[in-house]
């Protein structure tokens, strides 16, 4: 599948920059990872993506790491980019470590933010799907009563107006219904062959994602190559929280000789 994608290139001397491929997560958008982007912009050629069945990229009733890493390379190739380092966040993260696998000779570094190469058991988003599910079935079309449904679900104004993000013309850009279904492949990891590419995980210091013993095993059997830092005081968004420290964090990985 061709994503719906956003392409900045260097102005000058492109054809040399590297490209860092930006992988938002679950319920989001190819702006999300936006703050991190404007970072990198003018040194790097910056592609940020819709992964399918959200944004503006096609709707599928298929959800699992396979399509989602082949649609990513699939548009990689549309657009001639052979060499890339990709950062992803959450459901974004587990995309790129799938790319690491698929494609590890077209991989110089790996970023993930805030999760482990783990079959998570708990569900986080249960209310959240209720909340999406109901104004879905409800056929309404102003967002002012797209919040006043949600509000019954989601006590977080923060997590409400991120998700409305997707609320376009009455309808969500996501869809619902398939991500409802496939949400245990979205949980979900089959283990992969140890991988040597460079690899960064920063986790979020108040954040569950990693954080037990069988995450860090997780990691240390399938990536030979990587390191972790933590970005204290930051939860599962770290990104959104502490932008200056995980910037920071990713420069000084990606910079590196």
């Amino acid at each position: 599948m061709l994503l719906n994608y956003q392409y900045d290139q260097v102005t000058t001397t492109s054809d040399a920059s590297p490209t860092l491929v930006l992988i938002h997560g679950l319920f989001g958008s190819l702006s999300n990872l936006g703050m991190i982007a404007r970072v990198f912009q003018g040194k790097f050629n910056i592609l940020q993506i819709d992964v399918r069945n959200h944004g503006h990229s096609a709707h599928s009733e298929e959800m699992n790491y396979l399509l989602m890493a082949s649609d990513v390379l699939e548009t990689l190739d549309h657009l001639n980019i052979q060499q890339f380092i990709v950062i992803g966040h959450s459901m974004g993260g587990k995309i790129a470590m799938k790319l690491a696998d698929l494609a590890q000779d077209r991989l110089e570094k790996v970023v993930i933010l805030d999760m482990a190469p783990f079959a998570y058991k708990q569900n986080h988003h249960d209310q959240i799907f209720k909340a999406l599910l109901a104004v879905e079935d409800a056929q309404i079309e102003s967002r002012k009563d797209a919040t006043e449904i949600m509000r019954q679900y989601l006590n977080e104004e923060m997590v409400i107006q991120f998700l409305l993000k997707s609320w376009n013309k009455g309808k969500w850009l996501f869809n619902v219904r398939t991500l409802y279904k496939d949400y245990p492949n979205i949980l979900g990891w089959d283990q992969q062959r140890t991988n040597a590419v460079p690899i960064l995980f920063i986790k979020g210091g108040n954040s569950p994602y990693l954080s037990k013993p069988e995450h860090f095993e997780a990691i240390d059997k399938q990536f030979s190559n990587h390191q972790i830092q933590v970005v204290e005081h930051a939860g599962h968004w770290l990104h959104a929280e502490k932008p200056t420290e995980v910037n920071e964090l990713i420069t000084d990985f990606i910079e590196a000789l």
